[in-house]
């Protein structure tokens, strides 16, 4: 699925097989449409977000409005069939939403007041709550988070929080079988087996500000700028010689230019950093286009590369690098163009939490 919207308009395209698209119907979309029957009329579009079939976006009020793939109750509106245009979540009327991440199958919800819920497939501990027989189908409150939560993050079949004070929780098993292959029958840390919110172990030291979550990575950014990053390294997205990172491991601002990290966003194996100077950097998975850029180094960036040697680079899949025409680009702002998720910009194939 891509999204992009302009003030009070959205354009979409894209796969549509579950009507994630939200247009009433289930054909596949190639060039954009506007969406133009919605519920949400006159009021401003605060925020959008994509799962393997279902999609969410958030208004200005605060209101959630789903649509897609419903099989497991991701949709959080008490059924299981799935819903062809954006539809309010009555069962969060009273509550002010400020930001929704979509799972694989499963959607979590933070509301105004530090609180997470979450709705869908339980199958992997991914709801962060006791295990239940079947999806969830109304959000429901992770009681186990205790302190405010200022950020959530949902990946295949895992979830992550960054607390108020700067804590990182993650839980689901999505992480857990690479995570036992890679560490060779050695103990992995328990945050990649919880089934409930586990404190990520390795972030004492950082206070965390924002979290994000891929396939089988997780990443963070601290209130430094910088960035911390574990899970699989399939595809050079965590910026390591190792296959699988069991504990955050923080990138060399050297990738950066020497410059603070202001925003990260993850794809499916791929990461998008922006510099507090508006600098766009990407790097992982390329074959699809999804980095914006070829995956090789520039020139002009090869001698800030080969500063960092003593990490022996020229062994690593991939580094970031900035991409070209955004070089100076302004800061992002999830009401213009260029919106939180930069794929629709920036990416050749981009179909939010699906892609490949």
């Amino acid at each position: 699925i891509s999204f992009i919207f302009l003030f009070f308009c959205i354009c979409l395209k894209g796969a549509n097989s579950y009507g994630q698209l939200g247009l009433g119907h289930k054909e596949d979309v190639l060039l954009p449409q506007s969406l133009k029957d919605f519920s949400w009329k006159h009021q401003n579009i605060k925020s959008i977000a994509g799962g393997g079939g279902h999609s969410a976006v958030i208004t200005g009020a605060g209101e959630l409005f789903v649509c897609g793939q419903n099989k497991e109750g991701q949709l959080g509106l008490n059924h299981t069939e799935d819903v062809l245009c954006f539809t309010s979540c009555t069962a969060l009327s009273s509550v002010c939403v400020i930001q929704v991440a979509c799972g694989w199958d499963f959607t979590i919800i933070l509301t105004g007041n530090g609180q997470v819920l979450s709705c869908g497939s339980n199958s992997f501990g991914q709801l962060g709550v006791p295990q239940t027989s079947g999806g969830c189908l109304i959000p429901q409150k992770i009681e186990s988070l205790t302190e405010k939560v200022v950020n959530v993050a949902a990946g295949l079949r895992h979830a992550l929080a960054a607390t108020e004070s700067g804590m990182v929780f993650q839980w689901g098993t999505g992480m857990a079988s690479r995570a036992n292959r890679a560490s060779q029958g050695k103990m992995i840390p328990s945050f990649l087996t919880a089934k409930e919110p586990c404190k990520v172990a390795g972030l004492e030291d950082a206070k965390v500000k924002k979290v994000t979550a891929s396939s089988y990575h997780s990443v963070s950014l601290t209130d430094e700028g910088e960035l911390c990053v574990w899970g699989s390294n399939k595809h050079g997205q965590l910026v390591s010689k190792e296959t699988f990172l069991v504990e955050p491991q923080k990138i060399d601002a050297h990738f950066f230019l020497g410059e603070k990290i202001g925003a990260v966003w993850s794809g499916w194996t791929h990461v998008v950093a922006q510099t507090e100077t508006g600098r766009v950097f990407t790097w992982g998975r390329a074959d699809y286009g999804q980095l914006g850029r070829s995956a090789v180094v520039h020139d002009g960036q090869r001698q800030e590369v080969q500063r960092s040697s003593e990490q022996q680079l020229e062994q690593l899949s991939n580094v970031p690098v900035s991409v070209p025409c955004l070089a100076g680009a302004s800061q992002v702002r999830e009401k213009f163009v260029l919106f939180s998720a930069l794929e629709f910009l920036i990416f050749a194939q981009v179909k939010m939490l699906r892609m490949i």
